[in-house]
């Protein structure tokens, strides 16, 4: 019977820790209102800039 519930808890805890996987964020292209200039992030920069596309899977904004 011990064995049993060890098997259950260890088993519980082994789901719980795959359904915890973390996943990339997302990266987008920003389009500064001040200068029109574009930079790629996965953080939204703030004010002043507006998102022009996305999402992207890398850094360098492509598709590839």
């Amino acid at each position: 019977m011990k064995k049993l519930s060890v098997f259950v808890v260890v088993a519980g805890a082994l789901l719980v820790a795959l359904s915890l996987r973390a996943a990339p964020a997302p990266w987008y292209q920003w389009q500064s209102l001040a200068t029109g200039r574009y930079m790629c992030s996965a953080n939204d920069p703030g004010e002043g800039w507006k998102r022009h596309s996305g999402p992207y899977r890398n850094g360098a904004c492509r598709d590839d």
